[in-house]
């Protein structure tokens, strides 16, 4: 008789003697099911049985419960899909936006995804992605160039679309060759006005910041007093007072003000412009000199009074200018040395036929100083520069010094005048490339010839130096001579040719007196003839009462040296009697 095919056990419930019997995995699962299906033992209950976890048994049973013998065989099935991989329009996407714009970074391509198609793709993936060799299936751009495309809306709204798309202002500037500055513009003109703002508009400001104000217009109004005044010198004069005008809006402020009522300049004799003979070509070349007459005037002395005055033609700057009431040599020397020591010599001066300007003492300076002396044709003033200058003195000058009443009026109207001329603009350095425009920035620091100090008063030698005592007066060739009480202890000058005495402190001319000489022709007889200016220089202490000529006496004949005495010794006085030397 054959043997069992299967050897006999005893049955059991003891977990760890079954599973030494169990032969496959299927059947040792079953087993540590069997009392959770068949007799309704926890999964809780049989754990503590078994070491099994109870969360696994309650699964096992589930699945039990629901497939049978089925689920406790394991099945092959295929691999759940990464969800990892990129869908492949994704894909192409991306090899699409590097095709188009080679430029384009990892990171700007993951962004365009993430904005685009709300997916979070890391740059890694997109560099794995380039670098795959899909092929693109794109063959053109978009978009042309943003100076090739005619309609301005086109060319705005290809911006907006990119930077919609998930374009970054960088990659669009680059994409359409254009500038950053221009694509922001564009987005912040969409924002603000939408599809609307997208078409030209005009750049003309809806409200646009102007210059001419009621401050500008009340100061042209005010300058505009002198009706001589054109809308070159009041731009430059407005200038100084920190408004800047064209002339031209200057001329338009005029023409109004004139329509208005103010008066009207006078006309300009129409002439054809002619070279000019003395144009210097380089800084003190020419000096240019002569004497202006100014008539119309309120002085209590109804003569005229003279302007005289240096110019340097280059520059068109003025040197030197004073206000004088005779137009004699002294006057003239009196201008020349204060163009000299302050600016060197030149190398030429053209003047008129005047006789100041052909004076032996003047000729003499000329030659001292290896100066030029020049003259223009007889009759033909245009020739000399410092005619048109005084043109501009006429203009700028004329309407004040007819409202002049005293010295000190005049003497302010000329000063004034020439600072501004001097620091305004210059209508003949409209066109100069180096943007200086005023005489002042066009002279510079450049002087002529040196020419020192101690020269100029060897060469002026009818000026000399005196000092004035507290009472105004100074000493001079045995006179006692009034200039300015207000100018006590300070130095001054007096000024002798022919029969004109000056006492001048710096370049004002303090008095005038004539002069009476002895017949030896040095010495002088009297002083006559006292002419006292008003000064800027007054004494603090007026007068106590207004003094007569008999009263006060601006010339004083002081008394002549007295010889020195010396003592005469007519002997020595001998002893009346000899001397005992014992007694």
């Amino acid at each position: 008789m054959p043997g069992p095919k299967r050897p006999r056990r005893e049955p059991t419930d003891d977990w760890e003697q079954l599973q030494l019997f169990v032969g496959s995995p299927e059947q040792e699962t079953y087993e540590l099911l069997r009392p959770i299906v068949l007799f309704g033992q926890t999964p809780r209950a049989r754990a503590r049985v078994t070491g099994a976890a109870a969360r696994t048994l309650t699964r096992k049973a589930n699945r039990f419960d629901a497939e049978g013998m089925t689920s406790l065989f394991e099945t092959e099935t295929a691999p759940a899909q990464d969800r990892r991989t990129l869908p492949a329009a994704l894909r192409q996407r991306i090899v699409n936006l590097k095709a188009e714009y080679p430029a384009f970074r990892p990171h700007e391509i993951a962004e365009i995804c993430r904005r685009r198609n709300d997916c979070r793709v890391s740059h890694k993936t997109v560099q794995r992605v380039l670098d795959g060799g899909l092929a693109p299936t794109i063959a053109s751009r978009r978009y042309p160039p943003y100076a090739q495309m005619p309609d301005p809306a086109q060319r705005r709204l290809a911006i907006v679309h990119l930077y919609f798309d998930g374009w970054n202002i960088t990659s669009i500037s680059g994409y359409l060759e254009t500038t950053r500055t221009r694509v922001y513009e564009t987005l912040h003109r969409f924002f603000a006005e939408g599809f609307a703002g997208m078409d030209d508009k005009s750049r003309a400001p809806k409200d646009s910041a102007r210059k001419v104000d009621l401050k500008a217009m009340a100061a042209v109004r005010r300058l505009q007093a002198n009706p001589e005044l054109g809308e070159w010198r009041i731009s430059a004069a407005l200038e100084r007072m920190g408004i800047h005008l064209s002339p031209r809006t200057c001329g338009r402020i005029l023409a109004q003000n004139r329509a208005l009522g103010l008066p009207r300049p006078s006309d300009a004799e129409p002439h054809e412009p002619r070279p000019m003979p003395f144009a210097a070509t380089y800084r003190h070349e020419y000096w240019s000199v002569d004497v202006k007459y100014i008539e119309d005037h309120r002085l209590a002395n109804p003569k005229p009074v003279y302007v005289i005055s240096i110019l340097e033609n280059y520059s068109r700057a003025l040197l030197a200018s004073v206000l004088s009431p005779r137009q004699d040599l002294t006057a003239y020397l009196l201008v020349l040395r204060l163009a000299l020591r302050e600016y060197g010599a030149p190398a030429a001066i053209v003047s008129d036929s005047g006789s100041i300007f052909k004076a032996n003492q003047a000729k003499r300076i000329y030659k001292e100083l290896d100066i030029e002396k020049l003259q223009i044709d007889k009759g033909q003033p245009w020739q000399n520069y410092i005619e048109t200058h005084f043109n501009t003195m006429r203009r700028m000058t004329e309407y004040d010094f007819a409202r002049a009443e005293t010295w000190i009026e005049m003497r302010a109207i000329h000063d004034r005048f020439f600072i501004d001329y001097n620091v305004q603009a210059h209508y003949a350095h409209r066109d100069r490339t180096d943007g200086k425009r005023s005489p002042k920035a066009v002279l510079g620091w450049v002087h002529g010839a040196w020419c020192d100090d101690a020269e100029i008063d060897r060469l002026f030698r009818l000026r000399s130096h005196r000092v004035f005592d507290h009472g105004g007066y100074l000493r001079y060739k045995r006179w006692r001579i009034y200039g300015e009480r207000g100018l006590a202890e300070r130095t001054g000058a007096v000024w002798l040719f022919g029969e004109v005495l000056t006492v001048a402190f710096d370049d004002d001319t303090l008095a005038q007196y004539h002069v009476r000489y002895e017949p030896d022709e040095r010495r002088i007889q009297a002083l006559t003839e006292g002419r006292l200016f008003e000064t800027r220089y007054p004494s603090p202490q007026p007068f106590l009462w207004e003094l007569a000529d008999v009263e006060w006496h601006t010339v004083l004949r002081l008394d002549p040296y007295r010889e020195q005495r010396h003592p005469v010794t007519t002997g020595v006085q001998e002893r009346l009697f000899p001397l005992d030397r014992e007694a």
